[in-house]
């Protein structure tokens, strides 16, 4: 069977891939597909279902600049709005029909003598001047590593792939992690619960979330006067980049902001002990801040139990803990994060020398060049690539900050009639030397263990600088970065 052959190849339809496909059709490029392995578009939204689901940034901000939205009916959005919103403005941009749903990347390989790309998938094959992954960093689950999980005789899921055949009315259940999903799960699942055991192995810093409706005043605004979603949204953005400040120049400064987090908790844990116990021993901001104002007041139901004791093992009815005591429950809810440094969609791309992604940077670890361009990897820009998530601001921000990049890159191609662009290895490891140093100042290295580290201890997840600097190197495609190829 011939494959078929386009210049752009997306692989991913959530935020990413939706926006990929949107700028590109804006700039005039209409010969490109995206392959998206489940069978509906959305990414983390799509995948992400459990009770209380939300975002952290404010829906004004956690939208595309050039589609924002007046139907947001609170600050903060939760999944089906969010899933809603991605499905709208892909239809108002026509780009449905580009999307080849239930169709998964099993290999992508460069072909230097014919300078492009072979895509293999569950529906066929494919070739690609130009491809463009979209993963995701939170889209691949990560289970934990403890003893007996098998043997466990109840139902045992992840957050992002939550069991809704199963009915936690009358049952008793563990969570394990207390990470930005279990803050929002926990509450609603004490309501139903007989018994819920929260299994915490370091207590995260928590902010009040103040989420709201919307009010009937606030979203006539949205629609009938011009520029104010743009100004409100620019409003947000320069606050959260004020505390981008704190985080990358001055962590100093978050020890007076942890005093709000405290008195938070002071105001909703009355129990000394159990305060103690909920109170974080780290600097806050090393791991990532979370928002809410119904967690702390969940462990004063009777039926809800923390548990700081480490985990020993997994038995067919409960957890065991240290001095082994067995903790008896009927459902395990895993809340333990992604695999945001170790994707194994990595090892399914392979680069002008025979390397896989993913063994290169199990070996060297994940760096890219601005994010986007990854050196031996020739006509490949990965968005939401390493080093570009963000602790203050949205990531959609730095999704379009990518997206400015590949298409001028893009441009620079037609321009010089190239067939490939590489950014040279010299290039590429100048960009993450400085970016690691930059790295030792902010509030990231000051010690904690997190899932911005890889297995080298080494932050390649987050951004250490404001957004707008990031915003900056990528406005243009610096084509003398690159080796280049007729």
């Amino acid at each position: 069977m011939v494959p078929r052959h386009v210049s752009v190849l997306i692989v991913g339809a959530g935020f990413s891939g939706i926006g990929a496909a949107i700028r590109l059709t804006k700039s005039g490029r209409t010969d490109y597909l995206i392959i998206e392995r489940a069978d509906d578009l959305g990414g983390t939204w799509r995948d992400n279902t459990y009770p209380g689901v939300a975002c952290d940034v404010q829906s004004q901000l956690y939208s595309f600049s050039f589609a924002l939205s007046a139907q947001w009916p609170r600050i903060y959005p939760g999944q089906r709005e969010i899933q809603e919103y991605l499905r709208r403005t892909a239809e108002r941009f026509g780009i449905l029909g580009r999307m080849v749903f239930g169709c998964a990347l099993t290999s992508a390989r460069w072909d230097n003598t014919r300078r492009l790309w072979r895509i293999t998938t569950t529906r066929g094959v494919y070739t690609a001047k130009v491809l463009v992954t979209a993963f995701g960093g939170l889209s691949e689950p990560r289970e934990p590593d403890i003893s007996g999980m098998e043997q466990f005789e109840g139902e045992v899921f992840h957050t992002a792939r939550w069991n809704h055949g199963v009915d936690l009315e009358g049952k008793r259940v563990a969570v394990i992690g207390t990470g930005a999903s279990a803050v929002q799960l926990i509450p609603r699942i004490a309501q139903r619960a007989a018994h819920l055991d929260v299994f915490q192995r370091t207590p995260p810093w928590i902010m009040p979330r103040a989420d709201r409706a919307y009010s009937p005043r606030e979203q006539f605004a949205f629609r009938h006067i011009p520029g104010w979603q743009r100004l409100l949204r620019a409003a947000m953005y320069c606050r959260r980049e004020l505390n981008t400040a704190a985080f990358c120049y001055a962590p100093r400064i978050l020890q007076l902001v942890s005093q709000q987090s405290t008195r938070h908790l002071f105001r909703q844990i009355a129990d000394p002990g159990l305060r103690a116990q909920l109170t974080p021993n780290d600097v806050m901001g090393c791991k990532r801040v979370l928002l809410s104002d119904d967690y702390y007041p969940t462990f004063n139901r009777e039926n809800v139990s923390l548990v700081t004791d480490r985990i020993a093992r997994i038995r067919p009815g409960g957890v065991v803990t240290d001095q082994d005591r067995l903790h008896a429950v009927d459902v395990i809810v895993l809340a333990t994060g992604f695999r945001a440094t170790d994707s194994p969609a990595a090892d399914l791309i392979t680069g002008a020398d025979g390397r896989t992604l993913g063994s290169l940077w199990r070996a060297a670890g994940q760096q890219a060049y601005k994010g986007t361009s990854v050196a031996g990897f020739p006509n490949l820009f990965t968005l939401i690539g390493p080093n570009t998530g963000v602790g203050t601001t949205s990531m959609i921000f730095m999704i379009e900050s990518q997206l400015n990049y590949l298409i001028d890159a893009l441009r620079a191609m037609d321009r010089h009639s190239l067939a490939a662009v590489e950014v040279r290895g010299q290039v590429q490891d100048r960009f993450n030397s400085s970016l690691q140093r930059r790295m030792t100042r902010t509030v990231w290295a000051t010690g904690c263990s997190s899932w911005y580290l890889d297995a080298n201890g080494r932050n390649t997840t987050i951004w250490p600088n404001f957004g707008f600097v990031f915003r900056a190197i990528t406005r243009h495609f610096d084509l003398h970065a690159y080796r280049t190829y007729a």
